[in-house]
């Protein structure tokens, strides 16, 4: 999970030194990245909707008769959603 933050916080960086930079930003090569970067982002993001909805469902499950009972006789225990840090939702300040 750590890394999945990281790497937010690097698609950060690179964006705002792209909107400092107009040459950068115009640059097919970097445009072409950008683009392959979102994708990346979109897919990291419906991925951890659906590890929230897989762990939803999981002890929505482990709390239902009769699974309950199973549940209880081999320690199946709760989940925890997946929650990104606080630091992932900050814009990082990038100077050269």
């Amino acid at each position: 999970m750590a890394a999945d933050n990281v790497l937010t916080g690097a698609l950060k960086t690179l964006f705002a030194v792209s909107e400092a930079y107009p040459d950068l930003k115009a640059n097919a090569n970097f445009q072409q990245l950008q683009a392959q970067l979102e994708s990346t982002e979109d897919k990291i993001s419906y991925m951890r909707q659906s590890y929230n909805d897989t762990v939803m469902k999981y002890n929505t499950a482990i709390q239902t008769f009769p699974a309950v009972l199973v549940a209880g006789m081999f320690g199946f225990q709760k989940k925890d959603s997946f929650v990104a840090q606080a630091e992932a939702n900050t814009v990082p300040n990038v100077q050269f």
